[in-house]
Parts: C-alpha cells; sequence; structure tokens
C-alpha cells in the first residue's frame, strides 16, 4: 500500500506532536490548534498519523494519547531518501540538490560528511 504525503492538517497537527514533552489525548490536541475543528476530525488524523508510523499511541482513559513516533529531523531525512531513491539519476538528484544548498549549508554538510568518514 502506497502512502499518500502529508497534508496540512496532518502537518499541523504532527506540530503539536512534537512541541509536547508528553503525550497528548485528541482534546489536548485541538486545544493546542489554533482552529475551530471538530474533535473527531482532530480524532481522524491522530488515528491516520497512526496507521501511517508517525504517530505512537497509548490508553489514556476511555481515549488513546497520541506522540511523534519520529522526530521533525527523521521524518525529513526520511522524505530526502525516499526521494532520491524515487531517482532513476542519483547522482544528478545529489548535484541539485548540492546546487540548491547556500553556502553554509553546504559547509555544514561537508563537516558532517568529514566528521563520518575519520
Amino acid at each position: 500500500m502506497s502512502r499518500r504525503p502529508l497534508g496540512s492538517l496532518e502537518s499541523d497537527i504532527l506540530d503539536v506532536l512534537w512541541q509536547s514533552s508528553e503525550p497528548l489525548t485528541p482534546a489536548d490536541v485541538l486545544d493546542r490548534l489554533d482552529t475551530d475543528l471538530a474533535y473527531t476530525t482532530v480524532m481522524t488524523v491522530l488515528g491516520r498519523l497512526w496507521r501511517k508510523g508517525l504517530a505512537a499511541r497509548s490508553k489514556a482513559g476511555r481515549a488513546f494519547a497520541y506522540s511523534a513516533a519520529m522526530s521533525e529531523a527523521d521524518l525529513s531525512a526520511d522524505r530526502m531518501r525516499k526521494a532520491l531513491d524515487a531517482s532513476s539519476d542519483g547522482l544528478a538528484t545529489m548535484s541539485h540538490f548540492l546546487d540548491g544548498l547556500d553556502t553554509a549549508q553546504q559547509r555544514q554538510l561537508r563537516e558532517l560528511l568529514e566528521g563520518r568518514s575519520s
């Protein structure tokens, strides 16, 4: 089964989970969103995030409490790997990616790579 990309609402809810140091119930998430969404909508989106492996859940009374299953950095890295894997020319893809980085980002990447090779 292929996974659809995150929608805006999924991203907003993940942001709430990333900002919390503890698991949140759907009501907690709804309280932290600056929106007039229905409780059931938030509950549905949290269920989708859980099925996609992006949220973890545990029982909290009669409800579930949710937390992010991976950090924002891990999710971004996963997306970058998938984009690279989907390319028929990985070297060209990496080259174009590097061309899009500013000087500071290129320096940071170089330092990371050099630190891994030693």
